[in-house]
């Protein structure tokens, strides 16, 4: 699923980059492109990192 329009991010490129160590929307914008732009899809960039750092915390 598309994640930010204004560069074509997808919901796997943004994981990806959290992935890779990106832990705000600023980082993921800085790997990617995604939320750099207009900045209206920060709010599920930030949801997408959430998820990550559960599934994180989770696993520990």
């Amino acid at each position: 699923m598309y994640v930010c329009l204004c560069v074509g991010a997808t919901n796997h490129t943004v994981s990806e980059c959290v992935a890779r160590g990106a832990s705000t929307s600023k980082e993921v914008a800085a790997a990617c492109g995604a939320g750099a732009d207009c900045g209206r899809c920060r709010h599920n960039l930030r949801a997408i990192i959430a998820a990550a750092r559960q599934l994180e915390t989770s696993a520990s």
